[in-house]
């Protein structure tokens, strides 16, 4: 109920039985000043794709189905499904709020801030092969958006969500896993980003030619230079961080 555009978990029913889904239909979708009205669905399938495309497997099945409110994004549920008792995000094992003093060995900092008594805090998150994936893949796809709460883990495989404003033109990654900022990328990276640039055909129907334009653009600053920094301009963290 809080999300800031309409979704739901949903039931699409298949010859492999009930699969659940979370449903965002485009009439449900809150106007953006800076991204196109009612493309935000489009975005979601179109993160599936290229993750997909380039082996990087860290965006859930996506497509876009009719619903009961008309078109939308569908998207395969991960995780156990929600009962209202539980939080079903275990994004906790990865990315934490810490006292300043005591970030776990190896983990990187992101940010600090002070609680309301003033004790310096920090946002840290870990040194995790799985997380430095979807760092990777979120440059690629210029996330606007990756909190905690958007990390899902599925049996020991992580997945990201909620990717409806990405693949802008413009540069707004804002995310919490700036920890490998300026490294350059391996060589499984280098092959999923090469990989992903090499099909970018696969996303005509769901971006403009301006935005994969630019996919290619970071995907070769990426191959050239590393994961990114954060901007001196612009937010460089979502808000908010969970």
């Amino acid at each position: 109920m809080a999300a800031s555009n309409a979704s739901f978990l949903a039931v699409v029913h298949g010859s492999d039985g009930e699969i659940p889904v979370v449903h965002k239909p485009i009439r449900g979708e809150r106007e953006l000043w800076d991204f196109p009205t009612h493309t935000l669905g489009l975005r979601e399938v179109a993160a599936h794709r290229l993750s997909a495309a380039g082996g990087f497997d860290v965006v859930p099945y996506t497509t876009m189905v009719e619903g009961p409110y008309g078109p939308g994004s569908a998207q395969r549920w991960v995780g156990p499904v929600p009962t209202g008792e539980a939080d079903p995000h275990p994004d906790s094992a990865l990315v934490d709020l810490v006292p300043a003093d005591q970030v776990p060995p190896g983990w990187h900092t992101v940010l600090h801030a002070e609680d309301e008594e003033r004790h310096l805090l920090a946002v840290v998150h870990a040194d995790d092969p799985r997380l430095r994936r979807i760092a990777v893949f979120d440059a690629l796809a210029n996330n606007a958006d990756r909190k905690a709460g958007h990390l899902l883990l599925d049996d020991g495989h992580l997945f990201g969500c909620d990717h409806g404003v990405s693949f802008h033109v413009d540069d707004k990654l804002r995310t919490l896993l700036w920890g490998w900022a300026g490294e350059p990328l391996d060589e499984a990276e280098r092959t999923m980003v090469t990989t992903a640039l090499a099909h970018l055909d696969e996303l005509d129907e769901w971006l403009s030619a301006p935005e994969i334009e630019a996919i290619a653009d970071r995907g070769a600053r990426l191959l050239e230079d590393g994961l990114p920094g954060p901007r001196d301009d612009a937010p460089a963290v979502p808000w908010p961080l969970w």
